[in-house]
């Protein structure tokens, strides 16, 4: 089987988030009055909404759970936005926050999971791979909010209905993953992962139909799956990538398809920080 890495990690910011929050903060701007942008984040989407805003002369204030990824929270500080740091450890506490502070005139909540603008902005991802791998048989995708995973399987589906579409859960973060198999909304209590940017619990119940739809295959990865994964990126590739940015090099090491053809592994983020680097052995 032919394998291909879909780099995401040279994209400002360092993943791939700024395709959608770039998309929708704009598009946004020419139908209404926006004075502030906002969003909530474990890092990756604040940062691109930071980046977004700074683009597009916007203020911008992003909602982190409390010990945030500190190499994600200095992007976003770098990038001038306004930071409130609160909540438990995952983002349900943040997205509350942000809630009510969006509520007010002018403001605009660019919150990834729901958000229909976002979608299409990540699209552009699959679009690219039918166009650079017109043969591709398999699409491995991280998933966490599931805006990524929703835009790339439904370019992909839509130019190559053959070709699978397998999404990647941490296994301890598997909200999304349990819900697809049911065909139901199933939060987790917890999503204690070092995949901040898979780390969910309460799946929006479109995006579980979404899913149903478009999604061929749901995997979970272990911890130890995804930081040997980020090592053999680091070592073999010479790629630098977070453990939800690893996840779909993960699944695929770990089972293989033995159908030949051609996977696309997407490898979505580099913001890792310092603590998992070196328990993936590439500090």
């Amino acid at each position: 089987m032919a394998v291909y890495l879909k780099l995401e990690t040279e994209l400002p910011t360092g993943s791939f988030k700024p395709r959608g929050a770039l998309y929708a903060l704009s598009v946004n701007l020419a139908r209404r009055r926006v004075e502030e942008v906002t969003a909530s984040s474990t890092g990756n989407h604040g940062a691109a909404v930071a980046f977004a805003a700074k683009t597009l002369g916007v203020p911008a204030t992003i909602f982190l759970p409390s010990n945030p990824n500190p190499v994600k929270r200095q992007k976003i500080s770098d990038l001038g936005a306004r930071i409130v740091e609160g909540g438990a450890g995952d983002l349900a506490g943040a997205f509350d926050a942000a809630s009510a502070y969006s509520a007010r005139p002018g403001v605009y909540f660019l919150n990834d999971a729901t958000d229909p603008d976002v979608p299409v902005g990540t699209a552009t991802i699959g679009l690219e791979i039918v166009e650079q791998v017109p043969a591709v048989s398999a699409v491995y995708v991280p998933m966490g909010d599931t805006a990524l995973i929703r835009g790339v399987a439904a370019a992909v589906k839509h130019l190559v209905p053959r070709a699978r579409v397998i999404g990647v859960q941490a296994e301890r973060a598997p909200s999304y993953y349990l819900s697809w198999k049911e065909g139901r909304v199933v939060p987790t209590d917890s999503c204690d992962t070092c995949a901040d940017g898979l780390a969910t619990r309460t799946p929006d119940a479109q995006n579980v139909q979404a899913i149903r739809e478009l999604v061929d295959e749901v995997v979970l990865v272990s911890e130890e799956q995804m930081l040997q994964a980020i090592g053999h990126l680091y070592r073999e590739e010479g790629v630098l990538a977070e453990p939800a940015g690893a996840a779909a090099t993960a699944a695929f090491l770990a089972r293989p398809p033995s159908d030949g053809g051609s996977a696309v592994l997407l490898v979505t983020g580099a913001n890792v920080s310092d603590e998992v680097r070196r328990r993936a052995g590439v500090a």
